[in-house]
């Protein structure tokens, strides 16, 4: 049998996948505390849905198509943003909402972009400028909280295209999207994309320093969003040439970046049914890589020796108690090589000694110690790890 993955596609197990679980229960932690409430939605949806009114942003373009048995055109979700504009639907504002789930995209794959890939989005249905910045504290409480050094950019839509606007360029959503490639693309490359929208001037505007947006209407909001942000601890960072790259955003973008070419989490604020909403999105598996969050397996292993009873008994009192653990019949031996290859701290021997002195024999696999304790006690030292 082929075991060969589809490119772009992984399996997720051990360390990984609990370090993975671990940061994603951190997430949604800190988005119901928020007031965020979670909801679900499918994975597969009317092809026309997906597309929506933004067939020609690069992310649509990358949408994973397929049919099923009666010849519908469906296809695979690429965001969550999208299917908003159902579930939102006649619900009292604001609606702040949370999802956690995977996403696809059937793009080129590079070291840390997938085709499948874990989206935790948090957006606020019938928002303001306020909203933005609880969520951009919402952004940095999760990153102290995993451990990842991030900055935090900003702009403004309405100020790209008041920008535009004023120098007379046509063709706003073309080279707004290029403007967006210039921490991505050599200068060179960027000018002559934008030479053959007429619009390779521009390039000069856009290497200004903050003071001169000031004299531009829509710079109110951005500095409206750094007010609110310094009452929330947070700083941002002012990118004239943020832009991100969906068509749908109206005013505020977001991006954070840390040591990652790639950004990890991003977005902004636009209309859903047309009413103002706005919201973010990380990127799970990016977390997991930067994030230098310590992961353990469980607490301890139970060995028992003839004594599986016991063993069940110490494993229940154990798991009432918040630690987690659970129970191996291999030898002494072998079980300690098992402990060790799954780094689990603590081993607990049950066998006939330990059940008649109802003290049971607790290993610290670190330091290679051993010692007698009653169960109470050995709870309370397994609770402080």
């Amino acid at each position: 049998m082929d075991f060969e993955l589809v490119k772009g596609f992984n399996d997720l197990t051990g360390e990984q996948a609990i370090k993975q679980e671990k940061i994603r229960k951190i997430i949604v932690e800190t988005f119901e505390l928020a007031g965020f409430e979670p909801a679900e939605t499918p994975i597969i949806e009317f092809e026309n849905f997906v597309k929506g009114n933004n067939p020609n942003d690069e992310a649509v373009s990358d949408i994973f198509k397929l049919k099923d048995k009666g010849d519908r055109n469906l296809a695979l979700r690429y965001e969550f943003t999208f299917q908003l504009k159902r579930i939102a639907n006649n619900k009292k504002l604001p609606y702040k909402r949370y999802q956690v789930g995977p996403v696809f995209r059937d793009e080129p794959i590079t070291g840390n972009r997938f085709r499948q890939f874990t989206q935790c989005d948090i957006d606020v249905v019938g928002s303001a400028i306020k909203d933005e910045a609880e969520i951009l504290s919402i952004t940095k409480t999760i990153f102290e909280k995993i451990g990842i050094k991030t900055n935090i950019y900003v702009n403004n839509r309405k100020l790209l295209n008041e920008i535009l606007d004023e120098q007379g360029i046509l063709n706003k959503d073309s080279v707004i999207r290029e403007i967006d490639k210039l921490d991505k693309l050599p200068e060179a490359e960027l000018r002559e994309n934008l030479r053959k929208l007429k619009a390779e001037n521009i390039l000069k505007i856009f290497k200004e320093k903050e003071d001169y947006f000031k004299k531009f209407k829509s710079y109110k909001e951005i500095k409206e969003l750094k007010e609110l942000c310094k009452s929330y601890g947070v700083n941002i960072i002012f990118q004239p040439t943020l832009a991100r790259g969906l068509s749908y955003y109206n005013g505020s973008v977001f991006e954070v970046k840390s040591d990652l070419k790639e950004s990890i989490c991003g977005g902004g604020s636009y209309l859903t049914n047309d009413i103002q909403s706005t919201g973010i999105s990380f990127g799970l598996e990016r977390l997991r890589i930067l994030s230098k969050l310590e992961v353990g397996s469980c607490k301890a292993i139970i060995v028992s020796i003839n004594q599986d009873e016991k063993a069940i008994k110490i494993a229940n009192e154990l798991r009432k108690n918040k630690i987690s653990c659970f129970i191996i019949s291999k030898g002494i031996s072998k079980a300690l090589d098992y402990a060790n290859s799954k780094k689990v701290p603590y081993v607990i021997f049950i066998g006939e000694n330990e059940v008649k002195a109802d003290k049971y024999t607790l290993k610290n696999m670190s330091s290679g110690k051993e010692q007698k304790s009653f169960l109470k006690d050995i709870i309370k030292l397994l609770q402080k790890i």
